[in-house]
């Protein structure tokens, strides 16, 4: 990937917690900060992008590229109703909610191709592989959440999953099968409760490869997810963020990354209603706000 683009992956670890609701708005702030952005819609087998950005019928979807009928995703960018945005609306062919892994990585290599400064990848929900090989190919991830329990576990559900998947990965690269079958045991640390924290799991890789112990420790330092917080309505739903970010440093030796807060607006309900982007229905609304900020902090921290 070069490195004028970036590349952000938006995923939703839990559904219903406003994810493409923030991709949509986050692309249209992020043209209005001067970067031309192309927002992709990867929800595959559920999209619905384009439906928050007013477009019924899109004349191009991605079934264009993933049945060879174009090789340039360029092709298939619909252009979007603010200068520098574009939209590559979802597919919806059989088969394409499991896409064979030779498609997914032709299409991550084809990425690079598209004339942007962003890329935003709006994921689908929850932890299938799809989803987290895009999340790691990107050059950054962003996760979004909601205060509640059950959505914050989910979330560190799913960076625990994303951490294991880069670790399976690098094994691998290894040819590492003691490694592997260690992380195996690690999953369950029900079953294993030397492996509860990462302290745990680093000691027994030590144990058997020091020199892979110490790459896993760099692997874990650099890990640094970027979480939102979204429909924040209290002082003590800003701070959930900060508590999943303790329970990151206990178990997973995961430290720093950053909190991103949306605040709760009635005026996105009404625009999605509406099939349009709270940045063009209500662009003083708290949310459009928020995500106003959102975008210039993700200048700063990406750019």
């Amino acid at each position: 990937m070069s490195k004028s683009k970036i590349t952000l992956a938006i995923a939703g670890p839990k559904g219903g917690v406003g994810k493409t609701t923030i991709s949509a708005n986050l692309a249209i702030a992020l043209t209005q900060t001067g970067k031309d952005v192309v927002v992709i819609d990867l929800d595959l087998g559920a999209s619905n992008l384009h439906s928050f950005f007013g477009i019924k019928s899109p004349p191009h979807t991605l079934n264009d590229y993933v049945l060879n009928k174009v090789t340039d995703l360029n092709a298939i960018c619909v252009p979007g109703q603010w200068p520098g945005l574009r939209i590559i609306c979802g597919g919806d062919v059989p088969g394409i909610a499991n896409l064979h892994y030779q498609k997914k990585a032709k299409l991550l290599r084809n990425l690079v191709h598209l004339d942007s400064d962003y890329i935003l990848l709006d994921l689908g929900a929850g932890a299938a592989y799809n989803v987290i090989d895009f999340f790691i190919c990107a050059k950054a991830g962003l996760l979004v959440t909601t205060p509640e329990v059950p959505s914050l576990l989910n979330t560190y559900s799913f960076i625990k999953t994303l951490l294991f998947r880069r670790l399976t990965f690098y094994f691998r690269r290894l040819k590492a099968q003691p490694l592997l079958d260690l992380l195996d045991k690690a999953r369950d640390a029900d079953a294993h409760p030397e492996f509860k924290n990462m302290a745990g799991i680093l000691h027994a890789i030590h144990a058997i490869d020091p020199a892979a112990a110490t790459a896993v420790d760099q692997i874990v330092q650099q890990f640094k997810p970027l979480i939102v917080v979204n429909r924040v309505k209290t002082a003590e739903d800003a701070r959930s963020g900060d508590v999943l970010q303790n329970v990151m440093r206990q178990y997973l030796d995961v430290s720093g990354g950053n909190i991103l807060r949306v605040n709760e607006d009635p005026k996105v309900a009404e625009a999605i209603a509406r099939l349009k982007p709270v940045m063009s229905s209500a662009p003083q609304s708290t949310f459009a706000h928020d995500i106003k900020r959102v975008a210039v902090q993700l200048n700063r921290i990406l750019g």
